[in-house]
């Protein structure tokens, strides 16, 4: 059986080579079958993909279908078992951890160019790069001559 994505099926019922649709429950979802004016049976397939596109809920594969300007169709609910409904990990969450991950560079970038802007507000004069390292070194040394006494 071929496989339809969203584009392809709005594509084919505008130009009216769909026939009929039909909801059916395999498990504890529900996939989009298609009957088009050939002949041929198609699955509603996720996009970029040949695999059928599953909803858990019928009610949004109807939404699917009517965004498309499919309105009427079959239902078939013989497969169907609701027990077999398996936890699946809902598209949200990836958006929501992306989400919070861009907060946390957001504020991090807000905290680092607060830090730099302090920095060039900073009414001292600058220290020369070489006396940083130099005063740096030294006092790297102190702390390995302490641990070298302690041990």
């Amino acid at each position: 059986m071929r496989s339809m994505t969203l584009e392809q099926l709005r594509t084919a019922s505008q130009a009216g080579g769909v026939s009929s649709v039909t909801l059916k429950g395999r498990g504890g979802t529900f996939f989009v079958q298609i009957a088009t004016r050939n002949g041929s049976e198609a699955v509603l397939a996720k996009a970029r993909s040949s695999e059928p596109r599953y909803f858990g809920n019928p009610a949004a594969a109807l939404n699917v279908l009517r965004d498309v300007g499919i309105t009427t169709g079959q239902f078939d609910a013989t497969d169907w078992n609701p027990a077999d409904r398996e936890p699946v990990a809902r598209s949200s969450d990836g958006r929501a951890q992306a989400l919070r991950r861009a907060h946390e560079a957001a504020a991090y970038n807000d905290w680092l160019a607060a830090e730099i802007q302090e920095a060039i507000d900073d009414p001292r004069p600058s220290i020369p790069h070489d006396e940083v390292m130099a005063r740096m070194d030294a006092r790297i040394d102190q702390h390995k001559a302490a641990g070298a006494k302690r041990g």
